[in-house]
C-alpha cells in the first residue's frame, strides 16, 4: 500500500536529504533525547492515566514537582480533534483558545501557558509535550463561561459538554481528597499500599542461594570506576556494596531495600549472613531483580564513565518513589556481603 498525504511527503523529503544532512538530523534528535535541560518525569505511565468518569488522560509528575497532563491526552479528554503541526497537538489548542468565541474568556497567563507547552521526558526515555494539570480546569471554566454567554458555535458545543463532565468530576475528586486529608486516610492508604508491595517482593523465609550478580556486572563496575578487574580473585572493594544498593535495590520498588536489610541477619563483625536477594520472593521480587539487573548492565555497556552511566541510569531506571516511607534505621555497616 502506498503512502499518502503527510507520510508520503515525509518519505519524499527524507529521500532528497543528503546522507550528511540525515546524520545531522539524527544527531540533533539524539542530543535532544539526552539533554539534561529537559524536564524528567519521575512518576507516571500510560498504564495509569488520570481517570475522571469515563475520561482517561495520561499524567506525570516531573522532577521539579510539576503535575503534567500529556498534550494529546488532554485534547482527547476535552473531546477535541488533534492537530497535525508544530509542537505535537499544541497548535490545535492554541487555535482553539484564540477563536472569537473563546478568546474573551481566556486570560493572558493561561494563553501563554498554552502557547508554551512543557517539553519533558517520560520515565521510558521518550520525549513528550504536556501542560500543567491545573490548566485543564482553567480551560474548562473558560469554555463553560463562553457557553453561558451563548457565543459558542455549533462545532464547539460538544467540547463544552465534555468540559462540564470534567468539571463535575473535579468536584467529586476534590471532595474525596479533602475527606482523605481531614481523616488521615491518605497516610493510611500509603502505608497499606507499601505493605502490599513489600509482601509481593520480600519473602517470609530465606530462599536458596542462586548465583545472581554475574561477571559482566562486576567487569563493567570495575571499568566505570577506573579499576583493573581482578581476573584471579573474587575480592571487590567494600564500597561496591553501597554502590550496588544504590543502582539495584533502591530502584526495585518503594521500601524494598530497607525491608531486605531489616530481615537479613547481620553477624557480630557487621557482615550480612546471607545475600539480600535471598529474601526476595520467587514470583515477583527475584524476577524483578533479574530484569532490572539486565537493564543496568546494558546501560553500563553503553556508558563511557561512571558519571555518564549514572546520568543514563537516573533517566531510564529512576529510584523507586516513596522508598523512604518505612521508618527502618539505616545500617551504616553495610558491606558487599549483602549483595
Amino acid at each position: 500500500m502506498s503512502d499518502s498525504g503527510k507520510a508520503a511527503g515525509g518519505h519524499a523529503r527524507a529521500e532528497k536529504l543528503s546522507s550528511r544532512r540525515r546524520t545531522a538530523i539524527a544527531k540533533k534528535a539524539a542530543q535532544a533525547r539526552w539533554d539534561d535541560s529537559i524536564a524528567q518525569a519521575v512518576c507516571g505511565s500510560p498504564d495509569h492515566p488520570l481517570k475522571i468518569g469515563n475520561v482517561e488522560i495520561p499524567c506525570y509528575v516531573l522532577d521539579d514537582g510539576r503535575r503534567v497532563l500529556l498534550q494529546g491526552g488532554m485534547l482527547q479528554g476535552m473531546d477535541m480533534k488533534q492537530g497535525t503541526a508544530g509542537r505535537g497537538e499544541g497548535d490545535r489548542l492554541v487555535r482553539f483558545v484564540e477563536t472569537k468565541a473563546l478568546s474573551p474568556f481566556v486570560g493572558q497567563e493561561l494563553r501563554e501557558m498554552i502557547r508554551n507547552p512543557i517539553h519533558f521526558r517520560v520515565p521510558s526515555g521518550s520525549l513528550a509535550y504536556g501542560y500543567e494539570a491545573t490548566i485543564l480546569a482553567d480551560l474548562c471554566d473558560a469554555v463553560l463561561e463562553a457557553r453561558k454567554n451563548k457565543v459558542l458555535n455549533y462545532q464547539q458545543v460538544h467540547i463544552a459538554e465534555r468540559c462540564e463532565i470534567l468539571v463535575r468530576g473535579f468536584a467529586r475528586v476534590g471532595i474525596i481528597a479533602l475527606v482523605d486529608e481531614a481523616t488521615g486516610y491518605q497516610e493510611f492508604r500509603a502505608r497499606d499500599a507499601l505493605a502490599k508491595i513489600l509482601e509481593a517482593f520480600v519473602a517470609k523465609e530465606l530462599q536458596p542461594y542462586v548465583p545472581t550478580f554475574g561477571r559482566d556486572f562486576y567487569q563493567e563496575m570495575f571499568r566505570l570506576r577506573g579499576l583493573d578487574y581482578p581476573n584471579a580473585s573474587v575480592k571487590r572493594p567494600q564500597y561496591f556494596g553501597h554502590l550496588t544498593n544504590d543502582i539495584i535495590y533502591k530502584r526495585l520498588a518503594p521500601g524494598v531495600l530497607e525491608e531486605l536489610k531489616r530481615v537479613t541477619q547481620v553477624t557480630e563483625d557487621g557482615r550480612r549472613k546471607h545475600k539480600l536477594f535471598q529474601r526476595l520472593t520467587q514470583n515477583t521480587g527475584y524476577p524483578k531483580l533479574k530484569e532490572h539487573l539486565g537493564a543496568v548492565v546494558a546501560i553500563m555497556q553503553l556508558s563511557d564513565s561512571w558519571k555518564d552511566f549514572m546520568g543514563k541510569l537516573n533517566r531510564l531506571r529512576p529510584y523507586a518513589t516513596g522508598q523512604l516511607l518505612l521508618p527502618f534505621p539505616e545500617d551504616d555497616q553495610d558491606t558487599g556481603q549483602g549483595l
